[in-house]
């Protein structure tokens, strides 16, 4: 196809506190196979630290960059959509590193695909270091980023890896900016109900790095739970609906993780049994997190951006 031809692509990259990441993601980004002139990378700051430092990294990049005051990622990305020229929209995160096709691959199966409402590309799990992964690394690359699952189960994309077209987005609005996480989840279900093809890609992939430690852990856990609240608790909900969906919350997370200890326990990606029963262990703690955390939300707690 022309250059010509090809669709214009917006790439947009909310950014917070992860000046160092972001450098990575961008250079990344300027190696892409797509025509140069075809697409456009933005990034908005999202209350960083030292904002001016995001601001001067990405215009020395070649970026546009833009802030956010209102903290959540999807107030960031909803900020982009203000100033984005592309008819076809790609979504990514500050700490990924986009392929070479990355960009190239996403818009093909975007005009592949009749009636095509987003497409997630897959999501790659790295470690700190290759052979010596530390315990929550390994669960990591067992739970973070299931966009086959996502898609198919749930009708969504994370947005680290998501390419869709500028009109779908006109058509069922754009991120809930009221929401610190589960954002996604939110967005793809509008795109699902709106009756638009949903599209799982392997060969859009990023690059992602495994959280490290336990307080990382513990700090996505959180969001995540506080994400989930905030997404059954908006002023709009059925009170009867929203409490239900809690109790079910809280009581599926209360039983011991039996199902997914029985299936991680013959994962060929656990060499050890001593690396499975950690993972399971982990997986327990996690669960026991989430509901402390949903209760401190509904006793009047607010949710956490990170």
């Amino acid at each position: 196809m022309s250059d010509c031809l090809l669709p214009l692509v917006s790439v947009i990259i909310p950014v917070y506190n992860d000046e160092k990441r972001l450098r990575s993601c961008l250079q990344a980004l300027k190696q892409q196979t797509y025509a140069k002139e075809r697409y456009e990378v933005i990034v908005i700051d999202n209350g960083s630290d030292v904002a001016e430092n995001i601001k001067d990294l990405a215009q020395s990049e070649g970026a546009i960059a833009l802030y956010e005051a209102i903290p959540g990622s999807y107030a960031a990305r909803n900020k982009g959509l203000t100033v984005a020229k592309g008819e076809a929209i790609a979504f990514t995160d500050a700490d990924c590193i986009p392929a070479p096709d990355w960009i190239e691959q996403g818009v093909a199966h975007l005009q592949r695909v009749a009636n095509c409402g987003l497409v997630g590309g897959e999501i790659e799990i790295f470690w700190r270091e290759q052979n010596r992964p530390s315990t929550i690394e390994l669960y990591e690359s067992i739970l973070a980023f299931r966009q086959q699952d996502c898609i198919a189960k749930h009708h969504y994309s994370v947005t680290a890896n998501l390419f869709t077209w500028k009109k779908v987005i006109d058509r069922v609005g754009n991120f809930n900016s009221q929401l610190k996480s589960n954002g996604d989840i939110e967005w793809g279900n509008r795109v699902h109900a709106s009756g638009y093809q949903q599209v799982y890609a392997k060969d859009v992939l990023v690059r992602h790095p495994a959280l490290y430690s336990f307080k990382q852990l513990r700090k996505k856990v959180i969001r995540y739970a506080g994400g989930a609240y905030d997404r059954h608790h908006q002023p709009e909900d059925n009170w009867l609906k929203s409490n239900w969906l809690l109790t079910k919350a809280i009581a599926f997370n209360l039983m011991p993780p039996v199902f997914f200890a029985f299936n991680n326990y013959a994962d060929p990606r656990l060499k050890s049994i001593s690396d499975k029963l950690k993972v399971i262990l982990t997986m327990t703690l996690v669960r026991y997190i989430t509901v402390w955390e949903l209760l401190r939300l509904k006793l009047g707690g607010v949710s956490a951006r990170q």
